[in-house]
């Protein structure tokens, strides 16, 4: 499989690059090609232009080599913090410029019929991957916004279903033992979406 990994931490040495170092090797452990970028090492430009705010297709490499690489992608896997209740500013505009209409999505208007968006995109699973400095590491998700920004309103309009999301809580102040026991299920999460079986031969 051809799994997409997008890091957005300002930081080198965070615990999000450690998950995202976790992450590589598990999926290259387990056979598959992957498509990893740091956006703010690669200086990604996170401001949509006004021409792409008009559906023009974007005259910037890097946003046409991440939307293509999107379209293309069998499993994508997302790694940010959460800061005020939202991704940063960094992966809004990843989102904004890279999630585009004839790659990522279409729109569909039938004579007569209700205008829809179909989903284009053909990754079997997506994985996000949160932490958050000062919340209780036992906190409910599910009813986060978050939950339904990637869940819903992202991947499910770019037509992924199978969405899961994990939240590390409480980073500051936490162990090296806690730290060690999230890598650990950042691996275990890892295995189960994109297994040794189903990497090609």
């Amino acid at each position: 499989m051809l799994v997409s990994v997008i890091l957005g931490h300002p930081q080198g040495p965070s615990l999000n690059l450690r998950i995202a170092d976790a992450v590589y090797q598990a999926l290259a452990d387990n056979g598959h090609r992957v498509l990893y970028h740091d956006l703010y090492e690669e200086s990604f430009d996170p401001v949509m232009t006004t021409a792409e705010s008009m559906e023009h297709p974007s005259t910037d490499p890097l946003v046409q080599k991440y939307s293509t690489e999107l379209a293309e992608s069998d499993g994508i896997i997302v790694i940010h913090p959460v800061w005020w209740g939202e991704p940063p500013a960094m992966v809004k505009g990843w989102i904004d410029r890279v999630f585009t209409a004839g790659k990522a999505y279409r729109f569909e208007m039938p004579e007569g019929g209700e205008f829809k968006i179909i989903g284009l995109l053909k990754a079997r699973a997506v994985i996000i991957f949160n932490t958050e400095g000062g919340t209780s590491a036992g906190m409910d998700t599910s009813a986060e916004p978050l939950d339904t920004l990637w869940k819903s309103y992202i991947f499910g309009t770019c037509g992924v279903q199978n969405v899961e999301r994990k939240v590390f809580g409480g980073v500051m102040g936490s162990t090296d033992e806690q730290k060690a026991a999230w890598l650990d299920e950042v691996r275990q999460t890892v295995n189960r979406l994109f297994p040794k079986e189903n990497a090609p031969d």
